[in-house]
């Protein structure tokens, strides 16, 4: 919920206030007016970005104004960064679930969904979380959010419509939150998961060719119950504590089971969509080459070299681009119409290109370095207090940047830093890669969490509220579990 007036005057101005004194404390220390200037500029993002003082797409602005005043980046680079292709992948994702919410296929997805994951509030969120966790392991865990939040989507549509509880609306929070956290969970259960855990492998043989590769196989002794414990927290936390009252909320088991047996057989237009989006989900799944052991899937991008060019954002668009194109049969019109440019989320699309920008900032200043940097002073502490330190470090770092940015930086400065330490490189870059994957408080820390966002069902301070609990949880459990499985695989 935005904040009352009074107060939202009291945010506005707590934004440049605490921006200020943190150019005093960062130039004090680093004595560079660039660190100064980022720091100032994350943290006027981000107390208005969880204040919601003022529109989050004009907070997502912030940088087109703040880079160029700190001499951070040009306007002209600063703007080349908001444009990130992974903006392509959001726009056609949201205008295929557009042509799903006008055919009603998403009120189909949502009956067979409930029909099939069970009718208890708390069995509904693991069925989701559970599922998108799996996914997540093999396929990317952006991919996987695009499809499970558009079926999240067409639940929680369901639920509004036949379900009178209170606590319905803490039951649709529950499921979308859950999506994001199951497909954080996931992606770090194997090496292709998130590309954080491939910034370590594209490390480990570049950096330390000697030491035993961490390969499929053996990650999956560390990664699968890695990924059981966090989706065992997540959801432990999320039904159990934060919103434990969705217990209370009674689904009608015979009112769903009446739907499906009633639901009209599929319409053409239905048909259609159904196809564009199984093979949008298909394309995305097999862009690449998927390697299980000494088994090689070749992915369809290699099967001829101008298609190794393409990346998810332009299947995206092509296949929604198909909607445009395709006439329906029962009306003189086409799947979509040039009106469904006006309910995209356009403010939301405008926060991923601030969370990019951020990104930018971060390498381009010299911040990301000048923090990762100060990891030096943790020389002479016992090895596992120095984990967890990186580990949360850079999992609350990552929530205003991206994950991957935050490894690619990170991992190559704690690479050189583990040996001065005393400390196996491995048992320090591979929580440090899942960690920073674990960041559960802003939109636009993880692309799970920005594609969740988007639905309008989750708002910022409630990301945030719930997320710190969880950054602070499933560090500890990242630590634990790789001081108990790690030396195994290194042996």
């Amino acid at each position: 919920m935005p904040p009352s007036r009074s107060w939202k005057n009291i945010y506005i101005l707590l934004g440049p206030v605490l921006a200020a004194v943190a150019y005093l404390v960062f130039q004090s220390t680093s004595g560079d007016p660039k660190i100064a200037g980022m720091a100032a500029t994350v943290a006027l993002m981000a107390v208005w970005w969880v204040t919601q003082a003022v529109p989050l797409a004009l907070t997502s602005l912030m940088p087109m104004i703040c880079f160029p005043l700190f001499g951070i980046l040009s306007t002209r680079a600063t703007a080349q960064n908001f444009m990130n292709p992974l903006i392509m992948l959001f726009i056609g994702g949201f205008l295929i679930a557009l042509g799903m919410q006008r055919w009603n296929l998403h009120h189909r997805i949502a009956l067979h969904v409930i029909s099939k994951l069970g009718y208890g509030p708390k069995s509904l969120v693991l069925g989701f979380m559970v599922a998108a966790a799996m996914l997540s392991m093999w396929i990317s865990n952006t991919a996987t959010a695009m499809m499970m939040v558009a079926i999240g989507l067409a639940v929680v549509k369901e639920l509004d419509e036949t379900c009178q509880s209170v606590h319905r609306d803490k039951l649709n929070l529950a499921i979308m939150l859950a999506i994001a956290y199951g497909c954080s969970s996931g992606g770090v259960g194997t090496i292709v998961g998130t590309p954080t855990n491939l910034v370590f492998i594209s490390l480990q043989s570049e950096l330390f060719p000697d030491i035993r590769e961490i390969t499929f196989g053996s990650w999956l002794i560390f990664g699968v119950p890695l990924t059981m414990g966090l989706v065992a927290i997540n959801w432990t936390m999320l039904t159990q504590v934060f919103l434990r009252k969705i217990g209370t909320v009674e689904l009608d088991r015979t009112f769903f089971l009446k739907k499906v047996r009633e639901h009209p057989a599929m319409s053409y237009e239905e048909k259609v969509i159904a196809v564009i989006f199984g093979l949008t989900s298909v394309l995305w799944v097999f862009r690449k080459s998927i390697t299980v052991g000494d088994f090689t899937l070749p992915g369809w991008s290699s099967f001829w070299p101008p298609l190794s060019r393409l990346d998810d954002g332009v299947v995206a668009i092509f296949m929604a681009t198909l909607l445009f194109v395709i006439p329906a049969r029962n009306e003189k019109s086409r799947l979509l119409e040039k009106d469904v440019f006006n309910k995209m989320p356009w403010d939301i699309i405008l926060l991923f290109c601030g969370g990019f920008a951020l990104a930018g900032g971060f390498q381009s200043s010299g911040f990301s370095e000048y923090l990762t940097g100060g990891f030096t002073a943790l020389n002479g502490l016992p090895p596992v207090l120095i984990i967890l330190i990186i580990c949360f470090s850079l999992s609350f770092l990552t929530e205003f940047t991206s994950n991957t940015a935050m490894a690619a930086m990170a991992l190559p400065v704690l690479a050189a830093l583990a040996p001065n330490l005393g400390i196996h490189p491995f048992l320090v870059l591979i929580p440090a890669a899942v960690a920073a994957s674990m960041a559960f408080m802003m939109p636009v820390a993880t692309p799970p969490n920005a594609i969740i966002f988007s639905s309008g069902k989750v708002t910022v301070p409630q990301m945030a509220k719930f997320g710190f609990v969880l950054n602070i949880l499933t560090g500890f459990w990242v630590v634990m579990i790789s001081q108990m499985l790690l030396p195994l695989i290194l042996e």
